[in-house]
Order: structure tokens, then sequence, then C-alpha cells
């Protein structure tokens, strides 16, 4: 398909399907969507299937082996889907859906080196690795963005993985559950003893996938205190 015709399409997929034949759902809070999202059967979203899921788990895989990674800590495990590719010797997710939890625990029931808690559990446990994938861009409310990324680093002791768009600018007709944030920034600001020591492009950016593809790139960063 030439791109003429495909922007006409994604042009009408954004003004005509989503604002009047399935239009969103009214959006109330960060966490109250994600809970009614899981407790109505929706899942993590498609970042966490097919080849996306499958370049995230080679990137993390592979970044665990490297550096001999023993623990692992996931703030937003979500229901678990991206966990299945995953290879970490201990594991602890956290997440607000119950729901999600719930299919956590039943899909990994065998695996005794995985663990799953709702966020408000949290007790300032720490791993070697702290991760935050699609997550910080779902964040809306400023107060509780501020209040995971300091749950994020706090958490980490030597590194921490985050798997998000890096951008303050807004898309037109953006979903009322999407905020992107520039992240990089804040943590420049706010965590200077963490150093950022890699980043990561996605292999299937939005601009050439637009159905497909993901707006979020990996950003490695590494505690040098």
């Amino acid at each position: 398909m030439n791109p003429i015709a495909q922007t006409f399409l994604d042009y009408l997929y954004r003004n005509v399907y989503r604002r009047w034949i399935r239009p969103a759902e009214p959006f109330s809070t960060s966490r109250l969507y994600w809970q009614e999202r899981y407790a109505k059967g929706g899942n993590s979203g498609a970042g966490a299937f097919d080849r996306t899921a499958a370049f995230k788990a080679n990137v993390l895989n592979t970044f665990v082996q490297e550096q001999q990674i023993q623990t692992v800590m996931e703030h937003g495990c979500g229901d678990g889907n991206q966990l299945q590719l995953a290879h970490y010797p201990a594991y602890i997710g956290f997440d607000i859906s119950d729901t999600a939890l719930a299919l956590c625990r039943q899909h990994f029931a065998k695996d005794t080196s995985k663990r799953f808690l709702h966020t408000d559990t949290y007790n300032n446990e720490q791993a070697e690795l702290a991760l935050s994938l699609d997550v910080i861009y779902h964040l809306i409310e400023d107060a509780v963005f501020e209040a995971y990324m300091m749950r994020l680093f706090g958490s980490a002791t030597r590194f921490v993985i985050i798997y998000s768009s890096n951008t303050s600018l807004q898309a037109p007709h953006q979903e009322p559950h999407v905020k992107h944030r520039h992240c990089t920034a804040w943590v420049e600001a706010h965590q200077p003893a963490w150093q950022l020591i890699r980043h990561i492009p996605n292999e299937f950016p939005v601009s050439l996938y637009p159905h497909e593809g993901s707006f979020a790139d990996f950003f490695v960063y590494a505690h040098t205190k």
C-alpha cells in the first residue's frame, strides 16, 4: 500500500472509527482504568505479544545474562504475557490489578522463582535490576508518575531498565489512558546517582509499523554511587 493511502486509512481509523463507531470509554484514573481493563477480560496490550514481545525479551534476557543478574523486580507486571519469555533467576512482579496478579499466579503456579504482589503492599523491597515496561506513558496523573518513578529507582541496587516513549509531546486524538513523558529528563533531574548507559531503539517503531509498532525504546540506567 502506498504511503498516501496508508495515511488516509490511519486518518479514518483515528477520526471515524475511534471517535464515532467505537469511542474510548470514559477515563477516570490510571489505577481504575487498568483494574477495570483486566477485570473485563482485557490484556496488557499489543506490546506484550508477538514480535514486539520477542524483541523486548531478547534485550532483557541478554542483559540479565551479560550482567549476571540474580534478582529482578518489575513495577507493573500486568498479566504475565511478556514474562513468559523471560529468563530471570528470581523475580518479583508488582501490579495494581488483582485480576492481573491472579492470572500471573495461576500461570506461574509451579514456578517458585517468581512472586507476584500488589503495588500497595510494596515495602521497600529491592532487586539488582528494576524494570518498567510499557508503564510510564500510562501514568496520567503527575503525582502517580512521580511516586512510581521514585519507587522504581528506589527498588534497584544496580540497574534500572525503562521501556517507554521519551517525549513530552502528545499526539492528536491520543487515547485517554496515554500520556507521554520525557522520562530521561526526569531521571537526570531527580536521580543524579543513576547514569544512562544504553539507549536501545525499538526494532519495530510505530513510524515504520503504524498499526503494529511501538513508540517505546529501551533506556538502561546504572547506579554510579
